[in-house]
C-alpha cells in the first residue's frame, strides 16, 4: 500500500462538502444533481481524459429508492477531488469505489448527509476510499489503517448488532422453552404423587 494524504485532510474536506452535494439527485425528471456528470467531471480533471459515458451508465440508471446511493457516491466524488488525490493512476480505482456494492451497502445504512455532517462517518468514508486507492493515511501503518477503519466500520457495527440481536432471540427461545419442559415435569410429578 503506497502513503496517501493524511486523515485530518480528507475528512476536512468531507466537512467543507458544498451543500449542493447533498441536493437531490436527478432520477428521470425530478432531482438536482447529475451525479453522472459530476463523477465524470471529477475522473476527467483526475485522468486528464475524458470518461467513456457507458462506464457511467450505472449513473444513470438508479430509481428512486437509489436516492441516497446517488448522493454519496456524489460525496465521494468531491472527495476524490481533493487535490492530493488527483493522479491519473487512480482514476481506474476511484471508479470501481464510486460504483461498488461497499457503497451501495453503506447507502442502506447511514444516510448520506451524515459522511458529511458527522465526524466518524467523515472519517470512515475517507478510509474506506484510500483502500479503495490502495493507500494508507499519512503517518498510519496499514495494520493501524485498517484497525481504524474497522472501529468506525458502519456495515460491521450493523452485522455485530444484527448478531447480537439473533443470538438474545435464540437465547430468549430456549429460557422459554426450558421453562415449558419444567413445568410440564413439575406438573407430571404434581400428577403422579
Amino acid at each position: 500500500m503506497k502513503s496517501g494524504p493524511d486523515i485530518a485532510t480528507l475528512v476536512r474536506r468531507l466537512a467543507e462538502t458544498p451543500e449542493d452535494f447533498l441536493a437531490a439527485p436527478r432520477i428521470g425528471a425530478s432531482g438536482v444533481i447529475d451525479v453522472a456528470a459530476i463523477v465524470g467531471d471529477v475522473l476527467w480533471e483526475v485522468s486528464g481524459q475524458p470518461m467513456d459515458r457507458s462506464s457511467l451508465t450505472p449513473l444513470d440508471e438508479a430509481h428512486a429508492s437509489r436516492a441516497n446511493l446517488l448522493r454519496l457516491r456524489a460525496i465521494a466524488a468531491w472527495l476524490f477531488h481533493e487535490p492530493s488525490l488527483r493522479r491519473p493512476e487512480l482514476a481506474k480505482a476511484m471508479l470501481a469505489f464510486l460504483l461498488a456494492k461497499e457503497l451501495e451497502e453503506l447507502a442502506t445504512l447511514v444516510d448520506a448527509s451524515l459522511f458529511v455532517r458527522d465526524p466518524e462517518r467523515r472519517e470512515e468514508l475517507a478510509r474506506r476510499a484510500l483502500l479503495a486507492l490502495e493507500m494508507v493515511p499519512d503517518g498510519e501503518t496499514e495494520a493501524q489503517a485498517r484497525d481504524r477503519l474497522s472501529s468506525l466500520d458502519s456495515v460491521e457495527r450493523t452485522r455485530v448488532i444484527e448478531a447480537a440481536r439473533q443470538a438474545e432471540a435464540r437465547a430468549r427461545r430456549v429460557r422459554v422453552e426450558m421453562a415449558r419442559k419444567a413445568a410440564e415435569e413439575a406438573a407430571a410429578k404434581v400428577s403422579r404423587e
